[in-house]
């Protein structure tokens, strides 16, 4: 008889800085990426956005959960979708239940307003990934999904989706093309110079319309300090 391996949970402290620690640099800088972003697409608003990374381990996931939390305490109505339906950790990030989710929708188990969770943020609303299906691109791609995405518009001032990493697998390239715009996230000192560069080939040969990239753990020097208001 096998023991039931208890649910991991995960520390949100990491992630999640700009809801716990507003007033600190790192959330300022989340503030100064918002900032960026909105002007990036001046002549547009920016209603869908992803975000994606060239390989794992970069920190796309926290930087949309810092992102979508900073773009909330601005005023705006935030989705955030777990569309990473091969190593999810949305649900992790905010100690949510998996078992409904974005792969539920997609397949008619559900529907959109019944899988969406509370993230304790006000203007923040989540939905995770759900099930881990065995044809996430083929779901991505679907009618389905395009229709989820034009539903969460209707509902929501600016839906934020966390991929899989660029090179890895085509998901963040499917569905590129169906958002305002991409954010991609590189590592310092672990990113290479190549990956990111072959990332941003492949998203802009999908039609991306890339609005930048984020360089996650670069390290201060001294020195350097950041102002911010109290």
């Amino acid at each position: 008889m096998f023991k039931k391996k208890r649910a991991k949970k995960v520390s949100t402290n990491r992630h999640l800085i700009s809801k716990i620690n507003p007033k600190s640099p790192i959330t300022e800088q989340y503030r100064t990426i918002r900032t960026n972003l909105q002007f990036a697409s001046v002549d547009k608003p920016l209603e869908t956005m992803l975000v994606t990374s060239p390989g794992p381990a970069e920190g796309k996931s926290s930087t949309v959960a810092n992102l979508a939390t900073v773009f909330a305490q601005q005023g705006k109505k935030v989705l955030v979708i777990d569309a990473d339906m091969r190593k999810p950790t949305l649900h992790y990030t905010f100690q949510l239940d998996n078992r409904n989710g974005l792969s539920s929708v997609l397949v008619g188990e559900t529907d959109l307003k019944a899988a969406i969770e509370q993230s304790g943020v006000d203007n923040l609303e989540l939905l995770t990934c759900g099930p881990i299906p065995p044809n996430p691109s083929e779901l991505l791609g679907s009618k389905a999904m395009a229709k989820l995405i034009e539903d969460a518009k209707q509902n929501y001032d600016l839906v934020m989706f966390d991929t899989p990493p660029v090179l890895a697998v085509t998901d963040a390239q499917i569905l590129a093309n169906s958002c305002d715009g991409t954010v991609l996230v590189v590592r310092s000192k672990q990113t290479e110079n190549e990956a990111a560069e072959k990332a941003h080939e492949l998203l802009k040969h999908a039609k991306a319309k890339v609005l930048g990239v984020v360089l996650n753990d670069r390290v201060q020097k001294k020195g350097s300090y950041y102002y911010y208001y109290q």
